[in-house]
């Protein structure tokens, strides 16, 4: 697999940025940690258990959609040949399902996965591989910048995949954001395939969210043990716990670590100490969920419109299709 690699020094911007949202994060009147620091290796390796948990429909219920529709999603769209651009491709399980489906239509495809990560694109590339009708060519680099690049060489049609549960991250404000500048950033009748967690029972979400085994737990702990190591933290992991609700007035899931007792900790990187009073929170994530009527307004609301929506049989999860409309709105 060929790879183009957009950021330079990437560890040490890394490091930059870390440490600097960790600052803004814990000096705030209400702490945070930006949820995309979860995925070091050993997030990665945590995340993977928690999808494996009958509690955790997500994974599985976006598999068997995608291993379901994938030829009609294929079927759904007019060319011959596609660049299939993943925006966060992981280690590529479903993403092959989607590959085969367009392949078995006759459809040549051209397959850019691109990642922050470079090793992750190297892991891709031992469960994918390349044959005379897929290409394969890895980006390093942020979503936007690498859009932006591919759209400069290459005028084939697109289709984009925002798999996952990931636009839940996003809140109501910042999804129609990241959906402007994707739309900005792609040609009219391109399409975007973008993975919406579809509200339902709280007992079911607050389930995937806390499972029986402590795996997301564990994985939210995590976040402290990678202040420690990259940072010079001097967190005491068993001195924090986790917890996870639904928020039924946001329509999201919230993640906390929650302080088990009043007491300072001292990060050595930003040579500053954090107070904690006992049972105070700090915000990891957002995990906002979606009805049919918010994907629609989302799509109409940054210049797109739903093609279809692919189910799975319990209407938990949705794959939802979109072409882009240049024609209906000026670009911004």
């Amino acid at each position: 697999m060929k790879i183009t690699n957009l950021i330079e020094n990437v560890e040490i911007n890394f490091i930059e940025d870390f440490a600097n949202d960790i600052l803004i994060g814990l000096s705030s009147k209400v702490k945070s940690i930006p949820s995309k620091y979860f995925y070091d290796q050993k997030g990665s390796q945590l995340f993977q258990k928690i999808t494996s948990q009958n509690e955790y429909y997500l994974t599985r219920k976006e598999f068997e959609i995608l291993e379901k529709e994938s030829t009609n999603i294929a079927m759904a769209l007019e060319e011959d040949e596609i660049d299939l651009i993943e925006l966060g491709a992981g280690d590529g399980h479903k993403s092959i399902l989607l590959i085969n489906g367009l392949i078995n239509k006759g459809k040549k495809v051209n397959y850019y996965p691109i990642d922050i990560s470079k090793e992750a694109l190297i892991q891709l590339d031992q469960n994918i591989k390349p044959s005379s009708q897929l290409k394969i060519h890895g980006v390093v680099g942020e979503y936007i910048s690498a859009l932006k690049h591919l759209k400069s060489i290459s005028t084939n049609r697109k289709l984009v995949l925002f798999l996952g549960s990931n636009i839940g991250n996003f809140d109501r404000t910042q999804n129609q954001i990241f959906f402007k500048k994707l739309w900005k950033n792609m040609n009219d009748s391109d399409y975007l395939l973008t993975g919406f967690d579809l509200k339902k029972s709280p007992e079911i979400m607050n389930s995937a969210y806390n499972d029986s085994e402590g795996f997301t737990a564990d994985f939210n702990i995590n976040l402290l043990t990678r202040i420690n190591k990259e940072l010079g933290g001097e967190f005491k992991e068993e001195l924090f716990e986790h917890y996870g609700s639904y928020n039924p007035i946001l329509g999201a899931m919230e993640s906390f670590l929650i302080s088990k007792i009043t007491q300072s900790v001292f990060i050595k990187s930003l040579n500053r100490t954090f107070f904690f009073e006992e049972n105070e929170p700090i915000h990891l994530e957002y995990s906002f969920k979606f009805s049919s009527t918010d994907i629609q307004y989302l799509a109409k609301e940054t210049g797109c419109s739903v093609i279809k929506d692919y189910k799975d049989k319990d209407n938990y999860f949705t794959d939802s299709l979109w072409q882009i409309k240049k024609e209906t709105k000026d670009e911004q």
